[in-house]
């Protein structure tokens, strides 16, 4: 849907000098252009007023306090006595079962009220006393084998195992310990089950698991029973703790991942996610609402795809050329998706909720559910990110967009350029800074971590003493010189870049007439027709336009008459007829070069004129100028012996 405003306007327009029919016609397709753009405008602010709905829909300030209270629940430490049982605080296998022996226990079974009072909720933990909990929790570890890893001869002596960082190929599946029970034994997870990214690693879904019984204490008997029986072992890379809740106050899931991983060099390193999310979407009145406007969504994007497909097929090779026409591709495939993503997680929803539900003694997989609900949210976060820019494509007429939208254009070309040395600069402070600090400072333990702090350093958030810290040599010498090449060289070069092209084409723009004119005058004739329809305001009584128009006509022709025969001066005046004939052809070399000079509405934008053109155009005026002062000095000599010949014709008939 590109609006008329934007279109290219054909090579060869009807010269509108001296035809009247042509600026007639000219005045009508301009009307129609802008009434056009005003309406596609209006049916694109409805889309997006649709889409705003959806999306505001899917969210609300309740997922954040859900996840708050649950994140300081499980994740802080219960008491300040003990510090070291809160999850954020593991740092070994030693402290793992501590945390799932203590805080995770006491989390998950809420058994009794404030006062001690035992609670009677048949066999069912609520909490906070609110947020039921589905099934029971599941603790799943991944393990590599041993030997997985290259020893030097010179110590083999000494070491006899080695057990490699988690790969997928040297994942431990066989039985171990007490291998009559499911938790010693492997088992393999469904395949459209979503890894897991860590921290140290990218871990599948299957793994050794066990699951908590319902009773806080028989839980409390597995747990001792497993780590007394060394369940986690020295090959052991990960541990998952999932569980789910459901709170039916505010219809939200709730589903908790807690990850500890154990890497090579020892330790432990911990991350968790709490997801909050509506899988039950049509409950209450406004979320049938919600679902008109998911129809009303797809009929947009259906008629979308026909628009784009018949543009397609009219401008063929021509219709990949224009910017807009790729965004409103990249908005139709994303739209797309998110319809798809909808359908396909209301389908498994329905199916697998009965299912996962169907047995109170077992692990319901809501981390499924989960993981293509958050994958939707951020497919429709994306989709309204771009259908917020697809905005800039409706307001051309706008001289503030027209101005910034030719400013990048102009530039991008330098920027480009700018870019390509910027980037090699950069790049190469990144790496010095990853060799150099990043077996000492966090932030640039990694590559990435290094790109990702150099921006810090830019915007000034920066510690300074931990790179002096690790290197008091390197560390001033590279803080001191990115600072200096890339903030105050190169940063402002890129400044400079865009303000002296702002600067040309906003001297450009001062002599291209604005459309912005012309919209406000055709948005007030509308409101005033409506007001008029409505009966809230009184029509106006004007005059014929046709009597005015014949009329200005009438004037104008005596005027060339007149200017005509004083510029002539029937021979007489021989410098005045020079000047004339200068005027007319400097006038057919200017319709020459731009044949859409007289007809303002065809300026568009994107037009520029060089020093020389602007300079010719300077000329033309200032005779143009002269000439008009001539003219003018002589008609008041006209006017001036025209009285006197009225006040001699008075005295004669007195």
């Amino acid at each position: 849907m590109e609006p008329p405003a934007a279109r290219q306007r054909p090579a060869v327009e009807p010269r509108r000098s001296g035809n009247g029919a042509a600026k007639a016609g000219g005045s009508c397709t301009r009307e129609v252009e802008l009434k056009t753009t005003l309406r596609e405008l209006v049916i694109y602010i409805i889309f997006l007023t649709d889409l705003c709905i959806l999306t505001f829909g899917m969210v609300s300030t309740d997922m954040f306090y859900l996840n708050k209270v649950m994140s300081h629940l499980f994740l802080e430490p219960s008491s300040s006595e003990d510090n070291r049982s809160g999850f954020r605080s593991i740092g070994s296998r030693a402290d793992f079962w501590r945390f799932a022996e203590g805080p995770l226990l006491d989390g998950l079974y809420w058994d009794k009220w404030y006062n001690n009072m035992t609670l009677t909720l048949q066999n069912n933990s609520h909490i906070y006393y609110e947020n039921l909990l589905l099934g029971v929790a599941q603790i799943r570890q991944l393990k590599v084998r041993n030997n997985t890893c290259s020893i030097y001869p010179y110590f083999h002596t000494f070491l006899e195992d080695c057990y490699s960082e988690y790969r997928y190929g040297a994942e431990d599946r066989s039985d171990f310990g007490l291998s009559n029970e499911s938790e010693w034994k492997y088992s393999s997870a469904s395949s459209l089950s979503p890894w897991y990214w860590g921290s140290m690693g990218l871990y599948s879904s299957g793994g050794y698991m066990f699951t908590l019984p319902k009773s806080k204490q028989e839980s409390m008997e597995k747990l001792v029973f497993l780590r007394e029986n060394s369940w986690l072992t020295r090959g052991t890379r990960v541990v998952f703790i999932d569980f789910s809740t459901y709170n039916a106050n505010i219809n939200l899931f709730c589903i908790i991942r807690l990850v500890v991983e154990f890497p090579a060099t020892g330790g432990a390193l911990t991350s968790s996610h709490i997801y909050s999310v509506k899988l039950l979407r049509y409950i209450t009145y406004y979320d049938y609402f919600l679902a008109s406007c998911e129809i009303t969504f797809c009929l947009f994007i259906i008629t979308f795809i026909i628009q784009e497909a018949i543009k397609m097929v009219k401008l063929k090779k021509e219709y990949f050329r224009s910017a807009w026409n790729w965004l409103d591709l990249l908005l139709l495939v994303v739209s797309i998706l998110a319809i798809a993503f909808n359908i396909y997680r209301t389908v498994e929803v329905s199916l697998l909720m009965e299912e996962l539900l169907s047995d109170a003694h077992v692990y319901p997989d809501f981390y499924f559910l989960a993981f293509w609900q958050v994958l939707y949210n951020n497919m429709i976060a994306v989709n309204i990110f771009f259908a917020w820019i697809k905005i800039f494509k409706y307001v051309s007429f706008n001289k503030t967009m027209m101005q910034l939208s030719s400013t990048l254009s102009r530039c991008a070309k330098d920027i480009i350029g700018f870019a390509i040395m910027f980037f090699i600069i950069f790049f190469a402070y990144a790496q010095l800074g990853y060799l150099v600090f990043g077996s000492q400072v966090e932030e640039f333990s990694t590559f990435q971590n290094c790109i990702f702090t150099q921006f810090r350093i830019v915007l000034g958030d920066f510690n300074f003493e931990t790179v002096e810290a690790a290197n008091r040599i390197l560390g001033p010498i590279y803080f001191i010189t990115f600072v200096f090449f890339v903030f105050f060289v190169l940063l402002n070069m890129f400044l400079a870049i865009i303000n002296d092209t702002y600067s040309e084409v906003k001297a450009d723009f001062e002599v291209i007439p604005s459309q912005e004119v012309q919209i406000r005058d055709l948005f007030t004739q509308s409101c005033s027709k409506a007001l008029v329809k409505l009966k809230l305001k009184k029509p106006e009584m004007d005059t014929n336009p046709a009597d005015e128009s014949l009329e200005s006509k009438e004037f104008l022709a005596t005027k060339r008459k007149d200017i005509s025969k004083l510029s002539t001066g029937d021979g007489a005046n021989e410098k005045s007829q020079l000047r004339l004939s200068k005027l007319q052809k400097g006038k057919e070399q200017l319709l020459q070069n731009y044949p859409s000079t007289e007809d303002t509405e065809s300026v568009t934008a994107q037009s520029s004129i060089s020093t020389a053109e602007f300079q010719r155009l300077f000329r033309y005026t200032a005779e143009l100028e002269k000439e008009l002062k001539n003219t003018n000095a002589k008609l008041k000599r006209i006017m001036k012996s025209m009285q006197q010949l009225k006040d001699t014709s008075g005295k004669t008939a007195q």
